[in-house]
Order: structure tokens, then sequence, then C-alpha cells
């Protein structure tokens, strides 16, 4: 198996499920030594109080043909994000991808509730642990990534730049959180690319995270049966899939052609040619504007 990324070293900070998972066991496939993060271990949990760790996460890395390190850090503490790129200094002296994939907000906001009817606290706590978690891992682990020419900064976020731009996105809170994302990917392109490296916002499209699955009573293996009940959800897309692009990237001796740009799963399939598990190539974003946000019957034809 090709593994373009061997001797390369990534963070994927908030890789304990979902796309943060997808995306490390990808950059592991690719060959990657990956240290990933977050707040729920085999020993204690998170507020989210699920199953997921990031030892099992790091255990798929390295089964995946990479190096998993697991290492449990809070991203809202800037001494013990401080200590992990230490740490990762020392261990491997470099760092070449950095992807900032913190999140935490689903239990924290309300669909279509404004601001006024908006609990307020939740929404500040979303803000703190969606954009702030970014400015701090940014700042601790930059330094570490410009030692070498050629890093990328993947800055995950929900929907793209196009997409967002014209249409409200659940609420006030989680509005502002997956904006200010995109922004932050254009700031850090226009500080990076100088230097020798890339930044760029990244979006899956309709994910079936653990979370996603549960919410619809499926499994991976069954999630088709959910469709009765949310027939677009035909356009959904493995973790896997979004992981696949970020290796892609990380891969592309030519990704400063995307500093500063909002790209999608979907997108970079065409660009790449990779696909999600199944072998096919859902372009969720495009069949959102043409299909979906019409009202159109679900139909996924053209569209994976």
């Amino acid at each position: 198996m090709s593994q373009p990324l061997k001797g390369k070293v990534a963070l994927v900070a908030g890789a304990t499920r979902g796309a943060g998972r997808g995306i490390a066991v990808e950059l592991g496939a690719a060959g990657a030594a990956v240290y990933v993060t977050g707040r729920t271990t085999r020993e204690r949990r998170s507020e989210y109080d699920r199953p997921e760790t990031i030892e099992d996460t790091a255990d798929l890395v390295t089964e995946a043909g990479g190096h998993g390190v697991a290492v449990p850090t809070d991203h809202l503490e800037p001494d013990q994000v401080r200590a992990l790129v230490d740490r990762i200094a020392d261990e491997q002296g470099r760092l070449d991808v950095l992807v900032n994939d913190v999140w935490g907000g689903e239990h924290l906001f309300g669909w279509d509730t404004p601001v006024w009817e908006h609990d307020l606290d939740k929404g500040l706590r979303l803000l703190r642990l969606a954009v702030e978690t970014h400015a701090i891992t940014s700042h601790h682990a930059l330094p570490l990534l410009l030692r070498h020419p050629g890093g990328l900064v993947v800055e995950m976020t929900d929907g793209t730049a196009d997409y967002n731009r014209d249409r409200y996105r659940a609420s006030f809170f989680y509005d502002l959180a997956k904006s200010s994302v995109l922004r932050m990917a254009f700031s850090l392109g226009h500080e990076l690319g100088p230097r020798g490296a890339t930044a760029l916002a990244l979006t899956p499209g309709w994910l079936r995270s653990e979370m996603m699955l549960d919410t619809y009573g499926v499994r991976e293996e069954n999630w088709r049966d959910a469709l009765e009940r949310v027939p677009h959800f035909a356009i959904s897309e493995t973790p896997r899939y979004v992981g696949r692009a970020v290796a892609a990237l990380a891969a592309d001796p030519g990704v400063a052609r995307f500093n500063g740009a909002s790209l999608s799963s979907g997108g970079l399939a065409q660009e790449y040619g990779f696909t999600d598990l199944d072998g096919s190539r859902p372009d969720a974003w495009r069949y959102l504007v043409e299909v979906q946000d019409p009202g159109k019957p679900a139909d996924t034809t053209g569209y994976r």
C-alpha cells in the first residue's frame, strides 16, 4: 500500500469521534504518525458521556498503518495545549499537519432559536469550544509546524463559505461559530502563506458520525434503514471520506494553491479521485443546493 505521508507528523485536535477520528485514521493509512487529542479517555468521559475514546482512535490509526498516539487534552486550557506541542516537538521534532477539529457543541444550541431566547451560557460555551480552542491550538502549534516548509493547517467546519454566506445555519451561535472557523482559515492562510505553509477550511457533507447514526437508530452496516424517516440522508458519507480528503491534501506538493480557500469532501473527491468506503463520491453540498433546499424529492442520481 502506498504511504505518501510516511515520515510526516500530524496532530488532529478533537479526534475522539466523527470527522476527527476519520481524518486521523486516513492520515495513519497514508503512513503518518498521528497525535490524537480529546477529553474522553478509557478512564474518564467528557460531558458528552459517549463511549468513543482517544485511545480507540489511536489504535485505529496504528491498525491502518500509521502510528497513533493518544494525548488527553482540553484545548481550552493553554497549558495543556502547550504541553502537547512540547511533547510532539520532543518526540518528533516536527509537525507537518495540524487539523483543528475541536467542536463539542452538539448539545449546546437550539435549532431556530433566536439569540434572545437561546440559553446564553450554552451559546457562549459553544463559541469557546468551537472558536477559542482553535485559536489556542494554532497559537501554540504553528511555530512547530513552521520549522519545516510545506506544513498544512486544516480548519474543520460545517458548510462551505459560498453555502454559509447566504444561509442561516441553525442558530445565532451555531452560525457564528461555523462562519468564524471559515474566516480563521482565511486569516491563517494570509499569515502562513508567505512563510511556506498552507491553511484552508474543510467541511464534510452529511456525516454518518457515531452520534448521527445513534440519532437515527441505525449502524453503519444498515444506515440506509434511516432513509424511510429521512430520505435526504441518502447523500450522507462516512467520516473516512473527509479523512481521505485531508490525506490527499497533505500528500499534494501543490496544496498551496488552496491557501485560504473553503473546500468540501465532495469537491476534493472530484479533484483527487478518492471515494468513500463504498466506492461512491457523495457531493453533499451541491445536492443540498440543487435538490434538498429547493424541496425536491430525495434522489442522489448524479450526486454520488
